[in-house]
């Protein structure tokens, strides 16, 4: 064979990938856009006036699989097609446009990113860049909806009455050892001058006690920053029934600190929903695998 039919040959090949590839794009667009979908079925938690909170559900939405059917990350392998037709439905349910729909690339550190017309006026990409790194979206721009993405981590909602402002919190166990949930509601406070007295709060679905077990390690960690682990973990026997295991309640984790910044306890809501066991109609990464979907869970200011 000579250099030049070589040289053909591997263009041929090249073009035959690449074509294959391009054809596939297509019919998986095509797929997605015959599929019925039904309307994106949603939590609400009643905050106050003037403001939606909300946690999405598996229902409703273009998804398929373990990331079916409603999913907006973008971050865990979903199809990027379907990831558009979800936002277009979610935006459109709440009336938003998708400029004004954010969600960070969380790294379950304690980055707080502050959400105004300045960052909105970047274009996507850039804007998109600035939220890379960030567990925590807060702001108080009217037509803007904050919001995090979970998969058995503690999703936290707040919302400043006397400011009109709100926070979006990923708290996974990491980020809640860190106590970046007592941290938002300090940076609120130096933000927006908000008083914790005013804070309507809300826990969303997450990982339960009897669920969440864990390593001697994490169970240190809690330890080791102060928390008072009588209230927050037990021990329980493993599924073998050879052993114990700790496993730590990281819904009470985070409400604790909410109490400890000063809101008053009849204003933080704490949902019964425990991804793990409710993995049909919410999204578990401990029960699906980490290639599945995220609820997103997020707070709307009118």
């Amino acid at each position: 064979m000579t250099l030049q039919n070589y040289n053909k040959n591997a263009e041929t090949k090249d073009f035959r990938a690449t074509f294959c590839v391009f054809m596939e794009k297509i019919c998986n667009f095509a797929a997605i856009k015959r599929k019925k979908m039904t309307e994106p079925v949603l939590q609400y938690y009643a905050l106050g006036e003037g403001v939606t909170a909300f946690s999405t559900t598996r229902q409703g939405g273009y998804s398929e699989g373990n990331y079916g059917a409603f999913n907006i990350n973008r971050y865990c392998g979903d199809n990027e097609e379907a990831i558009k037709q979800n936002r277009h439905a979610l935006c459109s349910l709440l009336g938003v446009d998708d400029n004004r729909l954010l969600m960070p690339h969380q790294v379950h550190l304690t980055e707080i990113a502050v959400v105004d017309e300045k960052l909105l006026e970047l274009p996507a990409e850039e804007r998109q860049e600035k939220l890379d790194g960030i567990d925590a979206l807060m702001t108080n721009t009217k037509g803007v909806c904050v919001g995090v993405s979970t998969a058995d981590c503690i999703p936290v909602l707040l919302y400043d009455r006397g400011h009109h402002a709100a926070c979006a919190i990923h708290a996974g166990w990491r980020g809640t050892v860190k106590r970046i949930t007592e941290k938002a509601v300090a940076k609120m406070v130096a933000v927006y001058g908000t008083r914790p007295e005013n804070i309507m709060a809300q826990i969303g679905p997450g990982i339960s006690l009897d669920s969440f077990e864990v390593g001697n390690e994490v169970y240190e960690a809690f330890v080791h920053e102060g928390f008072s682990m009588e209230r927050m973990s037990k021990k329980y026997k493993t599924a073998d029934g050879m052993g114990e295991k700790w496993h730590i309640n990281l819904p009470e984790c985070n409400r604790q600190q909410l109490l400890e910044a000063g809101i008053p306890e009849a204003q933080i809501g704490v949902s019964s929903v425990c991804t793990v066991k409710q993995s049909d109609k919410f999204f578990s990464a401990r029960r699906l695998g980490i290639n599945s979907g995220r609820i997103f869970t997020g707070i709307l200011l009118h």
